[in-house]
């Protein structure tokens, strides 16, 4: 995938992001003690460089407990998503979806109870993150929609690359995984608010696109610096189409 700035949104994507990030103001000024369970997340790890691990967090946080987060609507229709691939199974969202078949079965939304995320360094492309998710349940569990990221206190969460979103929702297998890329910066270092960060949360949506209120907490790579470029994919099934 190209990693540059698209600049172009629409309407509903602008208006979608908006009850996202307003959620995420609400979070961050509800206080008590959501507020601080987010402040006292724990220190990144080290990385271990280029595609590598920075830290298996549990999807709970590494103190044990889950953060709190938004509950507000995606993009609509963003329900259609898609994959192909060995790790996670496309599987038919509606007389939408183009592309794989249902898998029969009991299924249920990936959520921080059931997934374990850890997030890695690329060395290419350049400026990005991948998130790895991956059912650490005994049932198949649907990636919906994109992860909505909040790294440090962020008042709004990372934007979504909408040209990444798939015909298929992306089904994980028990002990299978799935993936999403995160630009961290603009290659050119003309962006704005640049900062580095040292804290993440992972915020997962349901079926009908909105996010629940507990959130993973993986590690961080030492030194991750992001500015207002940063964007998400959404999940992909395959590695390469994260990329």
């Amino acid at each position: 995938m190209p990693s540059h700035l698209f600049t172009t949104r629409t309407a509903r994507i602008a208006a979608s992001a908006a009850a996202v990030a307003a959620a995420f103001s609400l979070t961050a000024c509800g206080g008590g003690e959501d507020g601080k369970k987010a402040a006292d997340a724990p220190r990144p790890a080290v990385s271990a460089g280029p595609d590598a691990s920075a830290g298996a967090a549990p999807s709970h946080g590494a103190d044990g407990s889950s953060g709190t987060g938004p509950s507000a609507k995606s993009p609509s229709g963003a329900g259609s998503q898609g994959g192909h691939g060995s790790n996670a199974t496309p599987a038919r969202a509606g007389a939408g979806g183009k592309h794989g078949a249902a898998t029969g079965g009991k299924s249920t939304a990936c959520t921080a109870a059931n997934t374990k995320v850890t997030v890695s360094k690329l060395s290419r492309p350049i400026n990005h993150l991948l998130l790895t998710l991956t059912n650490t349940g005994s049932t198949r569990c649907d990636a919906y929609h994109y992860p909505a990221l909040r790294f440090d206190d962020a008042q709004a969460p990372t934007a979504a690359r909408e040209d990444s979103k798939p015909q298929a929702v992306v089904s994980v297998e028990p002990g299978k995984s799935a993936y999403a890329a995160v630009r961290t910066s603009d290659a050119t270092g003309e962006a704005e608010g640049g900062k580095t960060v040292r804290s993440l949360e992972v915020f997962f949506a349901n079926r009908d696109g909105g996010y629940g209120d507990h959130s993973a907490r993986p590690a961080l790579p030492k030194g991750t610096y992001i500015d207002d470029s940063a964007q998400v994919t959404y999940w992909q099934s395959e590695l390469d189409d994260a990329l």
